[in-house]
This record gives C-alpha cells, sequence and structure tokens, in this order.
C-alpha cells in the first residue's frame, strides 16, 4: 500500500497512527482534487482546522492476476485528535457479535438464533431493559442477523446497544486489537438513556435460544475496561454542554470516557470487512464468506431495497459521500453500491465508506469527519449538519467520484 503525505505539519501524527503494513510514498490527489474545487466547496475548505476536518482517500487498482493495490491519501488537521465517532462503533460490534458466533462453535446457533436480552439484579442494572421481541424481525424475535441489518440499514441504536450488551467491551476492544486495530475504545451504549459511565460497565443477561432449547446464555456481567488514551489530544472540548435537565454548564464538555475511532480505524475496519484479501490472514475478521455477504448486502443496501426489516427512508438515509445534500427523493442508481457506516451527534458527522460503480470499474474507499458547533456549545441541538456538513460530504464525495470515473476512463 502507498501512502500519500499532505502538507509537512500533518505527515508525523499520521505515521504514527498507521495500522497496516506496506505504505509507500505517492503523490497526493486527494490535494490535488480540493484544490481543482476550492472555488466550488464551502468554508471547510478554507479553514479546516476549524471544523476540524480530516479525510481519507484510498484508490484501488487491481492487477492481472486480480491483486490489489492499495494507494492512499490524506487531507486534513492531525490524526491525534479527538473525535466523538457516534453511531460508527456500531459497525466493528456487529461484525464482531458474528466473529463471536463462530468462536463459540455451537451446534445450531448462528445469526438466525433467537437472541433474548434479560436485565440483571444488580443496583446498577437499574436503567437496563429487556429486548424478548422485536416487531422488525419476520419472525417477530430478535436476532443478530436482524439487529446487524438495522445497524447499517437505519443505524438504530437498539439494535447496537444489545449487540454490546452481549459482546462487552472487554471482548469487543480486545478483538480489535488481536485484528491490529490499536488505539480504539469503544466502552458504552448509544443513544439510551439513564445510564452513565459506571452503569454502561454492567451487562445484561443473554440467552440463544430455540424454542424452550437454550443454546447458549451468559449471566449478567461487569466490564471495568477503560483506555484513556493518553497519546490523544483534545477530549475536553467546546466552552459549555447541556445537561440532561437541560441546564447550561459553562466549561468543556469531556469525552475522556466517550468511544473512540479514528478515521484510519475506520478505513480499515471497511477494508477489512468488503476487501479482506486487501489485508494478511492474521488481521482479518473471523468470519465466513456467509457472514461477509450478509454484512456487505446490510452494508450497501437502501432502505426502500429491504424487506426485512421494512423501512421508508430515503435512499441518502445514511449515505452522506455525494447524496447526503441531495433531495430525499434522489435515488441512489443501482449500479453504484455505497458499502458504509455513517455515524452524527455532537456536530461530527462522519462517514466510512467503500464506493464500487459496475459499470464504470471505478472503487475507492473514503473516510471522513467535520465538525460543524459553531458555539461549542455541546447537545444543545445547535449544529450546522444542513448548511455545512452534509454538503460537505455530497460535494467532496462528488468531486472525488469523478476524478475516479475518469482515471478509469483513461485506463489508469
Amino acid at each position: 500500500m502507498k501512502l500519500s503525505l499532505p502538507r509537512p505539519r500533518f505527515w508525523l501524527p499520521l505515521l504514527l497512527g498507521l495500522t497496516l503494513p506496506g505504505f509507500a510514498v505517492a503523490q497526493n490527489v486527494l490535494e490535488q482534487i480540493i484544490d481543482a474545487n476550492r472555488e466550488d466547496f464551502g468554508p471547510w475548505v478554507k479553514h479546516p482546522d476549524s471544523f476540524e476536518v480530516q479525510v481519507l482517500f484510498t484508490q484501488i487498482d487491481r492487477d492481472e492476476a486480480g491483486r490489489i493495490q492499495l494507494t492512499s491519501h490524506r487531507w486534513g488537521t492531525t490524526s491525534n485528535e479527538y473525535f466523538y465517532p457516534a453511531s460508527t462503533v456500531k459497525m466493528p460490534v456487529a461484525a464482531l457479535a458474528l466473529q463471536r458466533i463462530n468462536e463459540l462453535g455451537i451446534v445450531g446457533l448462528d445469526a438466525r438464533t433467537p437472541m433474548l436480552t434479560g436485565r440483571g439484579i444488580l443496583p446498577q442494572a437499574a436503567p437496563q431493559t429487556v429486548a424478548m421481541t422485536d416487531t422488525s424481525s419476520t419472525s417477530g424475535l430478535p436476532t443478530v442477523e436482524n439487529y446487524l441489518r438495522k445497524v447499517f440499514l437505519v443505524s438504530d441504536n437498539d439494535a447496537y446497544c444489545r449487540l454490546f450488551e452481549w459482546l462487552g467491551p472487554n471482548y469487543i476492544n480486545g478483538a480489535l486489537r488481536a485484528v491490529g486495530i490499536h488505539g480504539a475504545r469503544i466502552q458504552h451504549r448509544v443513544g439510551v438513556g439513564g445510564f452513565d459511565t459506571e452503569t454502561h460497565q454492567y451487562l445484561n443477561p443473554i440467552r440463544f435460544a430455540e424454542g424452550f432449547r437454550t443454546l447458549y446464555e451468559v449471566g449478567e456481567r461487569h466490564h471495568d475496561y477503560y483506555d484513556p488514551l493518553p497519546a490523544l489530544k483534545g477530549q475536553f472540548r467546546g466552552v459549555g454542554y447541556v445537561t440532561n435537565d437541560g441546564d447550561i454548564v459553562e466549561e468543556p464538555f469531556d469525552f475522556s470516557h466517550k468511544n473512540y475511532l479514528s478515521i484510519q480505524h475506520l478505513h480499515d475496519i471497511v477494508l477489512r470487512l468488503v476487501l479482506p484479501e486487501a489485508v494478511p490472514a492474521e488481521q482479518r475478521f473471523k468470519l465466513s464468506e456467509e457472514d461477509y455477504a450478509m454484512i456487505r448486502r446490510a452494508m450497501s443496501e437502501r432502505p426502500r431495497e429491504s424487506s426485512s426489516p421494512r423501512y421508508d427512508k430515503a435512499d441518502n438515509y445514511v449515505k452522506f459521500w455525494m447524496y447526503g445534500d441531495q433531495p430525499e427523493e434522489t435515488e441512489i442508481p443501482t449500479s453504484l453500491r455505497i458499502y458504509n457506516k455513517v455515524g452524527w451527534a455532537y456536530g461530527y458527522l462522519t462517514d466510512a465508506a467503500y464506493v464500487m460503480e459496475e459499470t464504470t470499474g471505478t472503487e475507492f474507499l473514503l473516510v471522513g469527519v467535520i465538525h460543524v458547533n459553531a458555539n461549542r456549545i455541546y447537545n444543545d441541538g445547535n449544529y450546522e449538519y444542513e448548511s455545512i456538513g452534509l454538503p460537505f460530504f455530497g460535494q467532496l464525495g462528488r468531486a472525488v467520484m469523478a476524478f475516479e470515473r475518469d482515471r478509469r476512463a483513461r485506463g489508469r
């Protein structure tokens, strides 16, 4: 894999944060694309530091034998600055749920086995809720497969929380390190009230069952996982935040116990899911071909294409690159597939995607984050998602796509 170096002040943190071997220096094509379209882009292009923009673009080429060559280009602020990854953490947890089933190796247990979530009896388990049914499932029962599909099709919070409550942060973070993803931190549920740093550590009892027969179960547990990530800068951010009671606290918001994935982590996770052959065998998830097919289908489908679960959502609901700023009635062409996971919270918008167009043979990886919180107050709901954030993904995504289509047309 080749790596292009942006302007000199950005290169050292990038090199320190790489998780894949085999990089070499190449011309920074991403910087060229941005410079060529600078007049058409929003304020982020002139002030990337103010918007904490980070972009990682990987070109994909294949030789006559089908071997993959990756050339990566980076643009934006330093890579060791904290940002809140929001719902993108759901992507590795969904993949690891399939891996965990394979590791257990229990006859009859698979992604379609009913997964029943209980509630613990310890005092710290008070915020927990049960999940014994799932009306979005054809069987009416929750399963790993249905949770996984909900995670990718509409970024369902409850689906992620159930998988998190089963796996737990000790397993999740250890499994990521085992495949070469170091410096990540996934340690709490998302989009659910009543929990704090301590109660997130207490996990629900889980049972996988067919009828009255229990195939596998695990009781309530306490995972006190925490990694302070001391090399990561800016874990206290802004000038204030709004509490759950609606009060404004005029001091920086503490992200030091929040989840974290870098754009390099997200890039490398997408790569492992869609092009595992481009990754050393020891750094791949333990997934079967059926697992890969299941997760890729969920990553790339539009909500309207899904019959289970069934959704009435726009094509661009969770597709930011190229389409995030387009009208809801816009349909993404059938020949274009975007395998991705987005996140949005606290003014941070993130999208990690593998883009593939069958008609032109165009394919590339594109991961980016932008922070749109002008008043620097968190949890007040006052963010510039529509005016700056989504246009960033739409405009830059289309510019990258145009460049890669042209490159394919010219046979380069």
